[in-house]
């Protein structure tokens, strides 16, 4: 098992996520971040720290495997981040949005630790 970052979010990036895991295993995209599932060592420390519910252990994703293979794919190209920055000013807006990934998702990468 590993876990996932799903469309919560996408928008939203609070990065109180990357402060507490052990292994820096995020990545972070232009308007989200994800998990690299080779790097996670399952520990679970991430999944309580985010306010929208965006962590899930993977043997929650959809039947597809859709988040596990778009954490997958963008962990290999976005850069690492290990400190947590100052979420998106607009964040609340969209916290309790669903449906992110078709209207949302960037496949730009975002800063990392830059």
């Amino acid at each position: 098992m590993t876990y996932i970052v799903v469309d919560a979010c996408i928008r939203c990036k609070y990065m109180d996520c990357v402060e507490v895991c052990p292994v820096d295993c995020f990545y972070e995209g232009d308007n989200m971040l994800v998990i690299h599932p080779d790097e996670c060592i399952d520990c679970g420390v991430c999944e309580p720290e985010c306010p929208v519910e965006a962590i899930k252990p993977d043997t929650e994703d959809d039947p597809d495997a859709k988040w596990l293979k778009l954490n997958t794919e963008y962990a290999k190209t976005w850069p690492n981040i290990t400190r947590m920055k100052e979420p998106p000013a607009d964040r609340e807006e969209f916290a309790q949005e669903t449906g992110k990934l078709e209207k949302y998702f960037s496949p730009k990468p975002g800063e990392g630790d830059a």
